[in-house]
């Protein structure tokens, strides 16, 4: 409840647009989970009540992926930003989905390792670019 959870217009279109073509289509409601556990407990009462559930990163996607067409329940994982488990011999990294090229490059800054832009992904913490999977690497390194 409260700052982490908003059925605020204004807040729902935020959430209901990407930088895409498509009309915005904006969610019921729009809620912030910190931690895995509260997005494993808001999963499971989507599913309970039948509530789509709409994953929002940083809401740059060019596919209009982030359109709430059904309504449901928008996952904004951006404050989910934790960086952890760096390494520099097999260049791997684990981070939380909030996490943007941005701030990963930032912390990265002096260990001369870099995530650069169009990089070829697939990790559940890519909020900026839109992709979901398991691992990420430099497209073509």
């Amino acid at each position: 409840g409260g700052p982490n959870v908003s059925t605020a217009m204004a807040v729902r279109e935020q959430h209901g647009q990407d930088e895409s073509m498509h009309i915005c289509a904006p969610p019921d409601a729009v809620v912030w989970p910190q931690t895995v556990g509260q997005v494993q407990e808001l999963a499971e009462l989507c599913h309970r009540h039948r509530l789509p559930m709409v994953p929002f990163g940083t809401g740059t996607g060019l596919e209009g992926g982030v359109n709430a067409v059904q309504g449901g329940v928008c996952f904004d994982l951006s404050r989910m930003d934790a960086i952890s488990e760096l390494s520099l011999e097999d260049f791997s990294v684990m981070v939380e989905p909030g996490v943007t090229r941005k701030a990963l490059n930032s912390h990265l800054r002096g260990t001369g390792l870099w995530f650069p832009v169009g990089t070829a992904c697939r990790g559940p913490w890519v909020a900026e670019l839109g992709v979901l999977g398991d691992t990420c690497g430099a497209g073509g390194a």
